[in-house]
């Protein structure tokens, strides 16, 4: 990626700062209690969930493991339909690619589709500096955009919002981009949404220039998809002459009949709808490129690895690249929903952020070394997880990364990390650990001396200890050890 976020610091100190923030936590509370529980009562309708959870997780497990062979046939794919495919290694070199190419257009501006992977590689900001303005048209990027604020979801980034707030966003910010919103704007939604509609409207028609990502990609057909719910996925994809979709590599499904599955799962886990209302696809150029015609008479596909690969040659962290960002991991985490999404550092936060952000960027920088541990590893993400994603098995292994250290693909060069600093004492304490118990004899004096002193056992714990039981009391010691109970009871003393 391009780098964390400016000044920000580690996830604990970013949280702590978050939770007191009472307007915050009301918002995140309500809004992901809400999605959670339509997403409940939606999943519960599909007798088969558990077999197209499992048929998504086959199918891209299935993709991971041929990912260069698919990725060549989808290049083959969309060139033959018309299309042109761009390779791009890191976030530098796709922010250039996209940057050129609407140059050569001669446009000034584009409209854009809500996008992960343009957010990832700050795409938005690359244009800026070459003099080109994107114009966001989902509405919550569009908030986000106006309130020169930063995505904290990935399906609803304005979730930290509340509508006093948007209305009074939309009222002083509106004018400078373009249209400006009614001077009598209240914050009933409605009056919301036709503002922002009349806003983007004028963008819509003027635009010549679009820039998309997409939720998956067709090997088989070189067949883009994109789901939404607004229709300015739709307007964006169909009324530009030229359109530039920038797509994670990981996003690839070998054939158009795996849409199947996660036409079924995506909407479900994300916005508890049945379907999406706006599902769009295309396969290289509109059409028709004359005056009657429909779509871009110039297609362009971006391909994105930008730390993929890296993660790809991780054989317990790769599943992490199975994700469709359907967002469900974050509406039931109750870290997220305490902490909000700005605390990760990331345009990608939550549990899954958890687990990406620290395998695409590395664990280099304090916040990506503490992003693991940012969970109570409760299980919740996995439970509701449409393509089986075992979060918590990835947070514990990237911690062991942290803490340890050790082999790492890195710019595709195998490389020994050093362990973070910060974790002497737990290295020495899993040291001692193991020691203790590779030797029974020893284990059992110490179980026996420790419950002679239990008397003296401390409330809290010293040193490195100290925080772990500032919110926690430690168990009474036992007067008599499992073992020694067991050899007095059963007369065995293995």
């Amino acid at each position: 990626m391009t780098g964390t976020y400016l000044g920000m610091p580690a996830f604990p100190e970013a949280a702590r700062e978050a939770v007191r923030d009472e307007v915050l936590r009301a918002n995140l509370r309500h809004a992901t209690h809400t999605i959670r529980d339509k997403r409940a009562r939606s999943v519960a309708e599909l007798a088969d969930w558990d077999r197209l959870r499992a048929a998504g997780k086959a199918v891209k497990d299935h993709t991971l493991r041929h990912l260069d062979r698919y990725l060549l046939q989808l290049e083959e794919a969309v060139t033959a339909a018309g299309g042109t495919v761009h390779w791009a290694a890191d976030a530098d070199e796709a922010n250039r690619i996209v940057t050129d190419l609407v140059r050569a257009t001669g446009e000034r501006e584009v409209v854009k589709v809500k996008s992960m992977a343009t957010q990832e590689i700050g795409l938005n900001e690359a244009l800026e500096a070459a003099g080109i303005a994107a114009y966001e048209t989902d509405l919550a990027e569009l908030i986000v955009q106006l309130g020169h604020d930063r995505p904290s979801h990935i399906l609803v980034p304005a979730i930290h919002r509340n509508r006093a707030e948007i209305r009074d966003i939309f009222r002083t910010e509106m004018g400078s981009w373009g249209r400006p919103a009614p001077e009598a704007l209240g914050d009933d939604p409605r009056e919301l949404a036709e503002a922002a509609r009349l806003h983007l409207r004028e963008k819509f028609l003027r635009s010549r220039v679009a820039v998309s990502g997409a939720n998956f990609m067709v090997a088989e057909t070189g067949t883009m998809v994109v789901l939404e719910s607004e229709g300015n996925g739709r307007m964006c994809l169909t009324l530009p002459e030229t359109l530039i979709s920038v797509v994670g590599i990981e996003k690839v499904v070998p054939t158009f009949r795996d849409l199947e599955i996660f036409l079924q799962t995506l909407p479900r886990s994300s916005t508890a709808e049945r379907m999406n209302p706006y599902t769009t696809m295309w396969t290289g150029l509109g059409p028709s490129r004359g005056a009657d015609g429909d779509g871009p008479a110039a297609f362009h596909l971006v391909l994105l690895d930008n730390g993929r690969t890296d993660t790809l040659a991780d054989e317990t962290g790769r599943q992490a690249l199975r994700c469709i960002r359907c967002s469900a991991c974050l509406n039931v985490c109750p870290v997220y929903e305490r902490a909000g999404g700005h605390a990760y550092g990331s345009v990608y936060p939550g549990p899954i952020g958890a687990i990406l952000s620290p395998q695409l960027r590395g664990t280099g920088s304090e916040i990506d070394a503490s992003l693991p541990y940012a969970s109570t590893l409760c299980g919740a993400c996995y439970e509701v997880c449409p393509v089986a994603i075992d979060i918590p098995e990835v947070l514990v292994h990237l911690r062991e990364r942290v803490a340890q250290g050790g082999p790492v693909t890195r710019g595709g060069v195998r490389v020994t990390l050093r362990p973070a600093d910060g974790h002497t004492a737990e290295r020495a304490a899993m040291r001692a650990a193991r020691l203790l118990l590779d030797h029974p004899g020893a284990l059992r004096a110490g179980e026996r001396l420790l419950a002679r002193a239990r008397r003296l056992a401390p409330r809290r714990l010293p040193g490195a200890g100290r925080s772990w039981t500032d919110s926690r009391e430690l168990p009474t010691v036992p007067a008599e050890s499992f073992r020694d109970w067991w050899a007095r009871e059963r007369g065995d003393t293995q």
